[in-house]
């Protein structure tokens, strides 16, 4: 089964039972997942924009709902410190969501706790581990800060 999304780009899928799909780790990376109609999945691209701090130019990339964007990045060989792994233990992810937070899952304690520790925290900042792509397209601007520092 190959499913084409407005990208023009086509997967070929292995439908497994009760109509869940396998999708080769690179495929995956690029996809976000939407109900269609009669239970099929309807394969729609979210974009993130990286910008950077540091002066590197701005770098855009198509992710997959459910994936952090922490994952977005390391997947596209963007250097973002992870000290914990990304699993919200610390603040080196800490990002700048520009455009599109609205849509990402809310800010919890723990993770509010983390960005007051942060370095020039803002309104606007977030732990890239955490901001986790929704099940709908989505445009997130994110700026990353410096990575010159090894804690948190």
């Amino acid at each position: 089964m190959s499913t084409e999304w407005n990208d023009s780009v086509s997967v070929s899928l292995l439908r497994l039972a009760r109509g869940a799909f396998l999708i080769p780790k690179q495929a995956a990376l690029t996809l976000c997942f939407a109900s269609g109609p009669v239970g099929d999945l309807i394969l729609t691209p979210s974009t993130i924009i990286f910008q950077f701090q540091d002066g590197q130019p701005a770098q855009t990339h198509v992710a997959a709902s459910g994936e952090s964007v922490l994952d977005v990045a390391l997947n596209n060989g963007i250097q973002l410190q992870h000290n914990c792994g990304g699993v919200c233990g610390c603040s080196t992810c800490h990002v700048y969501i520009d455009r599109g937070g609205d849509e990402l899952p809310e800010i919890s304690d723990k993770e509010e706790d983390f960005i007051d520790r942060a370095i020039s925290p803002r309104l606007t900042s977030r732990l890239a581990c955490q901001c986790v792509l929704p099940n709908e397209r989505l445009e997130l601007v994110v700026t990353i800060p410096p990575q010159h520092f090894l804690g948190h």
